[in-house]
């Protein structure tokens, strides 16, 4: 859980519990390591690698959709350095997370 963190796939405090529903609803499959008994893996099951392709297809959609006659890059690209301002702040401010300053 924790390597998810800090490799920044999950940002939040309740990674554990988060995962647990996933594996409980089928979306993950959770395994120890054969050699740290310490440590647990997890993968996406089949439901859950179909449910990450329904994911990919809707954000392929909605990234031909945006285009740049909709949006500037230079404006995506400016939120997109906002938001990870705003994000460094809070993660850092709050005393959990991943603080990149």
């Amino acid at each position: 859980m924790g390597e998810l963190t800090n490799r920044g796939y999950y940002l939040g405090s309740n990674v554990s519990y988060n995962v647990r529903k996933m594996v409980e609803n089928g979306y993950l499959i959770q395994e120890r390591s054969t050699h740290d008994r310490r440590s647990i893996r997890v993968r996406l099951s089949e439901q859950g690698l179909k449910l990450r392709g329904i994911v990919d297809s809707m954000f392929d959609r909605h990234a031909e959709r945006i285009g740049a006659d909709t949006v500037p890059v230079e404006d995506l690209k400016q939120a997109n350095t906002i938001l990870l301002r705003l994000e460094r702040f809070w993660s850092g401010g709050m005393g959990f997370g991943i603080s990149r300053l």
